[in-house]
Protein backbone atom coordinates (compact mmCIF):
# COMPACT_ATOMS: atom_id res chain seq x y z
CA UNK A 1 0.00 0.00 0.00
CA UNK A 2 1.33 3.32 -1.06
CA UNK A 3 0.93 6.48 0.70
CA UNK A 4 -1.48 8.75 -1.12
CA UNK A 5 0.28 11.25 -2.71
CA UNK A 6 0.54 14.95 -1.12
CA UNK A 7 -1.65 17.24 -3.45
CA UNK A 8 0.03 20.10 -5.09
CA UNK A 9 -0.80 23.51 -3.85
CA UNK A 10 -1.23 26.31 -6.52
CA UNK A 11 0.81 29.42 -6.00
CA UNK A 12 4.09 29.83 -3.95
CA UNK A 13 5.07 28.04 -1.06
CA UNK A 14 4.71 29.91 2.20
CA UNK A 15 5.17 29.40 6.09
CA UNK A 16 5.96 26.09 6.99
CA UNK A 17 5.86 24.84 3.27
CA UNK A 18 8.98 26.08 2.24
CA UNK A 19 11.34 23.42 2.08
CA UNK A 20 14.58 25.01 1.87
CA UNK A 21 17.15 25.15 5.15
CA UNK A 22 18.67 28.78 3.87
CA UNK A 23 16.98 31.34 2.02
CA UNK A 24 17.48 34.68 0.58
CA UNK A 25 15.28 36.75 2.90
CA UNK A 26 13.48 40.44 1.74
CA UNK A 27 11.70 41.86 4.83
CA UNK A 28 8.48 43.68 5.31
CA UNK A 29 10.81 47.04 4.06
CA UNK A 30 11.68 45.69 0.93
CA UNK A 31 15.15 45.39 2.25
CA UNK A 32 17.55 42.76 0.96
CA UNK A 33 18.53 40.46 4.57
CA UNK A 34 20.83 38.00 2.47
CA UNK A 35 21.34 34.55 3.28
CA UNK A 36 19.54 34.00 6.15
CA UNK A 37 18.30 30.69 7.86
CA UNK A 38 14.57 29.45 6.94
CA UNK A 39 13.64 28.96 10.91
CA UNK A 40 15.15 32.34 12.19
CA UNK A 41 12.99 33.81 8.87
CA UNK A 42 9.77 32.35 10.16
CA UNK A 43 10.19 33.79 13.26
CA UNK A 44 10.53 37.35 11.84
CA UNK A 45 7.70 36.63 9.54
CA UNK A 46 5.70 35.56 12.94
CA UNK A 47 6.79 38.73 15.00
CA UNK A 48 5.62 40.60 12.25
CA UNK A 49 1.90 39.50 12.06
CA UNK A 50 3.01 38.49 8.18
CA UNK A 51 3.50 35.57 6.26
CA UNK A 52 7.10 33.90 4.78
CA UNK A 53 6.25 33.68 0.72
CA UNK A 54 8.78 32.04 -1.42
CA UNK A 55 8.83 34.20 -4.27
CA UNK A 56 11.65 32.78 -6.47
CA UNK A 57 11.90 29.08 -5.64
CA UNK A 58 14.39 28.23 -8.71
CA UNK A 59 17.14 30.71 -7.18
CA UNK A 60 19.91 29.40 -5.23
CA UNK A 61 19.20 29.95 -2.75
CA UNK A 62 14.96 30.39 -3.00
CA UNK A 63 14.04 33.81 -2.46
CA UNK A 64 11.61 34.47 0.15
CA UNK A 65 9.66 38.16 0.97
CA UNK A 66 7.74 38.87 4.16
CA UNK A 67 4.11 39.98 3.02
CA UNK A 68 0.94 39.46 3.64
CA UNK A 69 -0.10 36.33 1.70
CA UNK A 70 -3.77 37.41 1.53
CA UNK A 71 -3.03 40.72 0.03
CA UNK A 72 -0.36 39.47 -2.35
CA UNK A 73 -3.22 36.90 -3.96
CA UNK A 74 -5.51 39.63 -4.18
CA UNK A 75 -3.04 41.99 -6.30
CA UNK A 76 -1.86 38.65 -8.28
CA UNK A 77 -5.49 38.08 -9.40
CA UNK A 78 -5.95 41.41 -10.19
CA UNK A 79 -2.84 41.57 -12.63
CA UNK A 80 -3.85 38.32 -14.22
CA UNK A 81 -7.65 39.96 -14.71
CA UNK A 82 -6.00 43.06 -16.24
CA UNK A 83 -3.61 41.07 -18.52
CA UNK A 84 -6.75 38.99 -19.75
CA UNK A 85 -8.50 42.45 -20.27
CA UNK A 86 -5.64 43.70 -22.51
CA UNK A 87 -5.18 40.66 -24.54
CA UNK A 88 -7.14 40.91 -28.05
CA UNK A 89 -8.00 37.35 -29.43
CA UNK A 90 -7.97 37.65 -32.97
CA UNK A 91 -10.57 35.39 -34.84
CA UNK A 92 -10.50 34.22 -38.04
CA UNK A 93 -13.87 35.56 -40.06
CA UNK A 94 -14.78 33.49 -43.53
CA UNK A 95 -15.84 35.19 -46.52
CA UNK A 96 -17.57 32.48 -49.24
CA UNK A 97 -17.45 33.45 -52.75
CA UNK A 98 -18.86 31.94 -56.04
CA UNK A 99 -16.97 32.30 -59.13
CA UNK A 100 -19.89 33.82 -61.09
CA UNK A 101 -20.28 36.08 -58.00
CA UNK A 102 -22.57 39.24 -59.62
CA UNK A 103 -20.54 42.99 -59.14
CA UNK A 104 -23.31 44.49 -56.11
CA UNK A 105 -23.04 40.71 -54.09
CA UNK A 106 -18.83 41.22 -54.37
CA UNK A 107 -19.16 44.42 -53.28
CA UNK A 108 -21.28 43.48 -50.03
CA UNK A 109 -18.89 41.05 -49.54
CA UNK A 110 -15.92 43.39 -49.50
CA UNK A 111 -17.23 45.64 -47.20
CA UNK A 112 -17.79 42.99 -44.86
CA UNK A 113 -14.15 41.78 -45.12
CA UNK A 114 -13.04 45.68 -44.47
CA UNK A 115 -15.05 45.87 -41.56
CA UNK A 116 -13.30 42.22 -39.91
CA UNK A 117 -9.89 44.12 -40.61
CA UNK A 118 -11.01 47.33 -38.71
CA UNK A 119 -12.33 44.67 -35.82
CA UNK A 120 -8.58 43.47 -36.00
CA UNK A 121 -9.94 39.83 -37.31
CA UNK A 122 -8.09 37.51 -39.79
CA UNK A 123 -10.69 36.52 -42.87
CA UNK A 124 -10.68 33.29 -44.68
CA UNK A 125 -11.84 33.89 -48.32
CA UNK A 126 -13.36 30.47 -49.84
CA UNK A 127 -14.38 30.35 -52.89
CA UNK A 128 -16.26 27.16 -53.92
CA UNK A 129 -16.54 25.43 -57.16
CA UNK A 130 -19.52 23.63 -58.48
CA UNK A 131 -19.93 21.04 -61.32
CA UNK A 132 -18.59 21.82 -64.48
CA UNK A 133 -16.97 25.05 -62.57
CA UNK A 134 -14.20 22.87 -61.81
CA UNK A 135 -12.81 22.63 -65.25
CA UNK A 136 -12.35 27.06 -65.02
CA UNK A 137 -10.83 27.22 -61.53
CA UNK A 138 -8.80 30.09 -63.60
CA UNK A 139 -12.10 32.57 -62.75
CA UNK A 140 -11.57 31.85 -59.13
CA UNK A 141 -7.85 32.57 -59.02
CA UNK A 142 -8.32 35.95 -60.85
CA UNK A 143 -11.58 36.76 -58.28
CA UNK A 144 -8.81 35.91 -55.54
CA UNK A 145 -6.31 38.17 -57.29
CA UNK A 146 -8.96 41.01 -57.68
CA UNK A 147 -9.73 40.40 -54.07
CA UNK A 148 -6.23 40.66 -52.63
CA UNK A 149 -5.73 43.88 -54.55
CA UNK A 150 -8.64 45.14 -53.15
CA UNK A 151 -7.38 44.58 -49.92
CA UNK A 152 -3.66 45.50 -50.60
CA UNK A 153 -3.36 48.15 -48.42
CA UNK A 154 -4.98 47.02 -45.38
CA UNK A 155 -4.33 43.91 -45.22
CA UNK A 156 -1.31 41.09 -46.34
CA UNK A 157 -1.97 37.43 -47.51
CA UNK A 158 -0.91 35.02 -44.87
CA UNK A 159 -2.25 31.96 -46.96
CA UNK A 160 -1.59 32.05 -51.11
CA UNK A 161 -4.75 30.85 -52.67
CA UNK A 162 -4.42 26.97 -52.73
CA UNK A 163 -7.22 24.53 -54.02
CA UNK A 164 -8.40 22.51 -51.16
CA UNK A 165 -10.99 19.61 -53.06
CA UNK A 166 -13.66 22.14 -55.14
CA UNK A 167 -12.55 25.08 -52.80
CA UNK A 168 -10.04 27.46 -53.35
CA UNK A 169 -8.97 29.33 -50.03
CA UNK A 170 -7.04 32.25 -49.17
CA UNK A 171 -5.77 34.09 -45.52
CA UNK A 172 -5.42 37.49 -45.48
CA UNK A 173 -4.42 39.17 -41.95
CA UNK A 174 -5.02 42.91 -40.97
CA UNK A 175 -1.77 45.42 -41.31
Amino acid sequence: MKAPPTPQKDGPRINKDIRAREIQLIDADGQNRGKVDVLEALALAEEANLDLVEIVPNANPPVCKILDYGKFRFLEQKKAAEARKKQKIVEIKEIKLRPGIDDHDYEVKMKAVRRFFEEGDKVKITLRFRGREMAHTDIGYRLMMKVREETAPLAKVEAEPSMEGRQMIMVLAPK
